[in-house]
């Protein structure tokens, strides 16, 4: 199956009242323990890819042939959108260039007339292919790729412009953070994100930050509106406890070094039962 846009699982989430998993990817080992997990839960998946870990592969173009090359090779029927995560706007290009399905502009740190022209713009090109296209209004706490936020809470009448320009999706920032969330967290604004939702409409939401959000306010954020949760931290803590365990435990090859494909198979199974968890909590197994 090729690689589709992320509209129409998203719409058909919002529906549905469940949310797509984004679970971003970082090397082929990662992109095939997702992929697989999709096709054996029956679930829509999107892949997504920070510039730095397209930096780290290569390159968008090497990304986008792999996903495409392995979504063959594995027979992968569910439907599968490759996604630039908060992307700059030259960021977005490239990924257009390269074959993604689906981008992410992040405007969020630009004044808001400068996001809505770069954002206009790029609705236009994204139509005129077919792909899927994500904005963002109000930063996402914590750290990505450098840029760091503080977990702002949108504005609804500043979300609204933004979703009038005919974008696909909106994440609006409703106190969620990158990364961990610290003991002094005080959850999400159900508030804001409710305020959000009367103002766009049947807009798709999105929420980043998913690891460490309590199931309660997931289903709850669903509920609102949201069709979209990204997971990135989470797969990594475990991918990191599931390889050091190995490390760990001595398991090289009598003193030769370990084998990349054993070390790396903990890992692996670790990510693979984190989506799953994820998928179950979203709602999402079977809905392919």
């Amino acid at each position: 199956m090729a690689l589709v846009s992320a509209k129409e699982m998203l719409e058909k989430a919002r529906d549905g009242k469940y949310a797509v998993g984004q679970f971003n990817i970082n090397n082929l080992e990662w992109t095939k323990s997702i992929l697989q997990t999709a096709q054996e839960l029956n679930a829509p998946v999107i892949l997504g890819v920070s510039e730095g870990a397209g930096k780290y592969m290569t390159g968008f173009k090497t990304v986008a042939d792999m996903v495409k090359a392995m979504i063959e090779e594995l027979k992968i029927t569910v439907p599968v959108a490759l996604h630039l995560d908060h992307g700059t706007y030259d960021g977005c290009y490239k990924c257009i260039k390269a074959g993604f399905s689906s981008i992410m502009f992040d405007g969020s740190h630009l004044p808001i007339e400068e996001n809505i022209a770069k954002t206009k713009e790029l609705v236009a090109v994204t139509k005129q292919l077919g792909m899927s296209l994500e904005a963002e209004v109000g930063a996402i706490g914590g750290e990505e790729d450098g840029v760091v936020g503080k977990g702002e809470c949108a504005d609804p009448d500043e979300c609204k412009k933004i979703a009038d320009l005919g974008v696909t999706m909106l994440a609006a920032g409703i106190g969620n953070i990158h990364g961990k969330y610290p003991a002094n967290w005080e959850g999400l604004s159900f508030e804001t994100l409710a305020a959000v939702k009367a103002k766009v409409g049947d807009m798709p939401l999105v929420l980043h930050g998913g690891t460490g959000i309590p199931t309660d306010m997931i289903k709850k954020a669903i509920s609102l509106g949201v069709a979209k949760i990204n997971v990135n931290t989470e797969c990594q803590l475990a991918f990191q406890a599931a390889t050091r365990k190995y490390i760990e435990a001595g398991k090289d090859l009598q003193g030769k070094g370990f084998d990349p494909r054993k070390l790396l198979a903990d890992g692996c199974a670790a990510i693979k039962e984190t989506v799953k968890e994820k998928m179950e909590i979203f709602g999402c197994i079977g809905k392919a």
